[in-house]
Parts: C-alpha cells; structure tokens; sequence
C-alpha cells in the first residue's frame, strides 16, 4: 500500500533513505543528498509518501513536488531487506500517475553519476537523459519521462 507520509513517519524514513543510500557512499566518497534531506518538512509539505507492508511496516518512500512544467521526483529508497521485491518501481510509478492526475506532461529526476544501477532503472522505465552537471558537488545524470495522458 502506497499512502501519504505522516509526522510519525519521520524517523523511519530518515532510517531508510540512510540504509538504502549507506552502499553509495563508499562508491561516490560523500554521503547522498537524500540521507540529508528534511523530511519532516517534505511531510508538512504532502510531498512524501511511504510503501507499507500488511501490517503497516514501512518499506520505502518516494518524494516528489512539482517544478516548473514537470513534476520533480527528488528521492526514492528502499529499505535494504525489501529491495528487489518491486517496492520502488511501484513507488516511481505513483509519482508518475500524481504527475499525469496533476496535468503534467513529464517527471524529471536526478541521479549521481556513479549510482548505475539507478541510472539503469530509470532506462528502463523509460527515462531519457537530457543533462549531465555538477550541482551542490555532486555530478549529475538528470532525466526526464514524458507522460501520456
């Protein structure tokens, strides 16, 4: 089950973007932006949502908001003992089915470089890269999905 987060949440999904992140950080030399992020405010703001188990377990969470034209999806992780299981493919395909319900045309995202086995999955989806940067000190993969209707 896929549901809006709740202040309550907030300590569980700082624990999963940690865990789920933890194995970049040796790959990219720094901690990912997600592990960062203020998430009791992105819950304040409806822009977090979180996967549950049957019995209410929390097994990922996606951010997303819009920006511009599209809507931006920011973060999606994965607690490390339900990966492979289709938990994020599912929450990637929630924030698309908000963008198409919102009127937007397209979901951008953004990855670091090093991170290929999401940049993979975001091919696989469908995504197309249109960027490559640095931003905040982190080199950047940016892609965007168009939307059909």
């Amino acid at each position: 089950m896929i549901r809006p987060a709740i202040e309550p949440d907030t300590p569980a999904i700082r624990d999963c973007a940690r865990r789920a992140f933890a194995r970049y950080i040796p790959l990219i030399g720094q901690t990912p932006a997600p592990v960062e992020a203020d998430y009791a405010a992105n819950i304040r703001d409806g822009d977090v949502h979180v996967a549950t188990d049957e019995d209410g377990g929390l097994l990922g969470f996606v951010l997303f908001h819009p920006s511009g034209e599209a809507m931006l999806l920011v973060a999606v992780a994965v607690l490390p003992e339900a990966a492979g299981q289709g938990t994020g493919t599912s929450l990637i395909a929630f924030c698309e089915d908000k963008a198409r319900r919102r009127g937007f045309s397209a979901v951008r995202l953004y990855t670091h470089e090093k991170m290929t086995e999401n940049r993979a999955l975001y091919m696989r989806r469908g995504y197309a890269v249109i960027d490559r940067r640095t931003e905040d000190g982190f080199p950047r993969v940016f892609f965007e999905k168009r939307l059909r209707s």
